[in-house]
């Protein structure tokens, strides 16, 4: 009797609860305009702090009604490779290194994929 208790029903993909004697948490809409006009709505629990810019749909940022843009903040400048080399070895060492490795490729003594055999 008890296999057939549950014949057509998916377990553990459909809740046997109801919302009865449920209360949500309270919360609060926070609106955001998109400069391309698109309008954006989201719940927000009324504890939350609700950040004063939401990347829309459309990828651009969207504000916050009656928000005053944040002002951004200074980035870093980006390292290259170069950089990251030139953290390791002088320009000196550098050159070295390329005559170095030059000359062994003229010799026949270097291949592409490193030293012959």
């Amino acid at each position: 009797m008890a296999d057939r208790s549950l014949r057509g029903m998916s377990i553990g993909s459909k809740s046997m609860e109801t919302d009865e004697n449920v209360e949500f948490a309270p919360r609060q809409e926070a609106r955001y305009e998109c400069p391309n006009g698109h309008l954006i709505i989201l719940p927000f629990s009324t504890e939350a702090e609700i950040p004063v810019v939401w990347e829309c749909r459309c990828g651009e940022e969207a504000l916050l009604n009656d928000a005053v843009k944040p002002e951004e903040a200074p980035s870093k400048a980006v390292r290259t490779h170069w950089d990251m080399l030139l953290e390791r070895r002088t320009e000196k060492e550098l050159d070295e290194l390329l005559t170095e490795r030059l000359d062994l490729l003229r010799a026949g003594k270097l291949r592409r994929g490193g030293f012959a055999k």
